[in-house]
């Protein structure tokens, strides 16, 4: 069977089960294997051949389609492949690392007692930085971070291997990783600093090396790196050469001609896809580079143009998820404008760029649960955006289909109650609040929270106080801060107060009937 055809089968849905992943990325293996008899010049990896390029590709295309369905863990696996086949790739790198942050919720610390799972592989990556074995470095370091993409010493070693190997723009992914771990890490904003150095993006080198010097004030190395560096970038943006050759170069072409050295990773990308047209990589990070400016339509106007040539569902994807950004951020804005100036106009225009959003998400995971009806992550968030947009009996359709999915079960519970509760139907909310009670772990505090309080003031308001008190002290022992239960409390303690008075009262109003003959005295 051609690896062709083994692709095709995977991208329309054949074969989604974890076998199945990796079967295929079995397959991939042994077809690049037998493509590539390169070996690895010392212990730097080889650079793989046309053949086994595209086969990389194929699999990093499967990746980001996995990832898409949240997949994490198969998507991680895929995306090691990628990695380890073609370690210098950083867009390869972005996306094992991008993938294993939404894994782990950005926690900053990977899996719950993964220091564990971690120790055997750190003694044996050491080992291999030791003996310079680049390549079992990228190998070891990928699975350690499958554990814990935040832990700084696997980051470092393969920024390492990436600096031995010449693989800066890679290098440069692992460090920034390293950073988000450890803002304060001087030692990693020095080697930051200079890897972006060696690509020649001056102003952030000289930015980083303005952060080691607020983190470490009279550093004699920063003030001299920031000169040398001040220096380069007049000499090469202007054109200058000791020979006076890229002077007469420009001179000759009329001042348009730039050397190679001085175009900016952003210049060179847009040359590529014009030679390139059909490569989505040199798409989507452009697409990165045009967004960490803050020129969002640019971005989405790049991949609109993307999709338009390829017709790829993942730069479709690409571009939705764009858009949603751009939105995310105007409402973000419209935000912090009505927090500084509260008035009916900025209300308004928050409310507003609320709305957009919330209509865009709902257009979005509509079209994606289309393309993928048996994602169950796709159906929740497809219900929550139809609650969102007041749709409720829509938005409850979803949530029952997605409720079988028992990591989001409970909260779809919860979502479930707050719909039936909005179309009046009280008792299937009430019904649907206790069952998420019941469901939800304690280890989600903030969603058991929400449940115990929907329970509570639903059955206060449908006048059962026993059942409100036990919901609304439950919550309180778990946080008396939550809303406002301690008054809720205060209520409930009044109401059966008052059903216990009257309880009294009408005991004493039931006239006793005495035996025939005996009168009252």
């Amino acid at each position: 069977m051609v690896i062709g055809k083994i692709w095709k089968e995977v991208v329309i849905g054949r074969d989604q089960t974890a076998g199945g992943v990796k079967n295929f990325l079995f397959l991939v293996e042994a077809k690049m294997a037998s493509e590539t008899p390169a070996q690895a010049v010392g212990n730097v990896p080889p650079e793989p051949s046309p053949a086994k390029r595209k086969r990389l590709k194929e699999c990093f295309e499967y990746g980001n389609r996995i990832a898409a369905q949240e997949n994490f863990d198969y998507a991680a696996d895929v995306y090691t492949e990628c990695i380890v086949g073609e370690p210098g790739n950083a867009l390869y790198v972005q996306a094992f690392l991008s993938n294993l942050k939404k894994k782990f919720n950005n926690n900053k610390r990977g899996q719950a007692l993964g220091f564990f799972k971690l120790a055997p592989l750190k003694a044996a990556l050491k080992k291999a930085v030791h003996s310079k074995d680049w390549v079992n470095v990228f190998r070891i370091g990928a699975e350690a971070l499958k554990i814990n993409p935040w832990d700084t010493g696997v980051l470092t070693a393969l920024s390492q291997a990436c600096e031995q190997c010449g693989y800066h723009e890679a290098q440069l992914v692992y460090l920034k990783q390293a950073l988000d771990a450890n803002p304060k890490d001087v030692e990693m904003c020095r080697r930051c600093a200079r890897t972006l150095a060696e690509l020649k993006l001056y102003d952030q080198a000289i930015a980083m090396w303005h952060k080691v010097e607020q983190l470490k004030p009279n550093d004699p190395e920063a003030p001299k790196a920031i000169a040398d560096l001040t220096v380069r970038k007049t000499i090469e943006v202007g054109g200058y050469d000791e020979t006076g050759e890229s002077r007469r170069r420009i001179e000759a072409a009329g001042g348009e001609v730039r050397t190679p050295d001085a175009l900016s990773r952003r210049d060179r990308l847009e040359m590529e896809i014009k030679r390139q047209p059909t490569n989505l990589p040199l798409y989507y990070e452009l697409a990165e580079i045009y967004v960490r400016d803050g020129e969002y339509a640019r971005a989405e106007q790049l991949m609109a143009k993307a999709y338009e040539i390829t017709k790829d569902v993942a730069a479709k994807e690409k571009l939705e998820d764009l858009q949603l950004r751009r939105l995310r951020q105007a409402l973000a804005e419209a935000e912090k404008e009505y927090r500084s100036n509260p008035s009916d106009q900025t209300k308004q225009k928050m409310v507003a760029a609320q709305k957009a959003l919330w209509s865009k998400e709902l257009e979005v995971y509509k079209d994606r649960v289309e393309r993928f009806p048996n994602n169950l992550a796709f159906r929740f968030e497809l219900g929550v955006r139809y609650q969102l947009n007041e749709m409720y009996e829509e938005a409850i359709k979803q949530y029952q289909i997605a409720q079988t999915d028992p990591r989001r079960k409970g909260v779809c519970l919860l979502n479930l109650g707050q719909c039936f509760e909005k179309i009046g139907q009280h008792r299937l909310a009430m019904k649907h609040f206790e069952d998420a009670v019941q469901e939800i772990s304690d280890r989600d505090a903030e969603n058991k929270k929400r449940a115990l309080y929907s329970a509570a003031v639903l059955a206060y308001r449908l006048k059962d106080y026993r059942k409100a008190e036990q919901h609304a002290s439950a919550l309180a022992a778990m946080d008396y801060s939550y809303r406002n239960v301690g008054e809720l409390l205060d209520k409930i303690a009044k109401r059966l107060e008052a059903q216990r008075g009257a309880a009294t009262a009408e005991e004493e109003a039931v006239e006793v009937e005495l035996p025939p003959g005996q009168d009252e005295e």
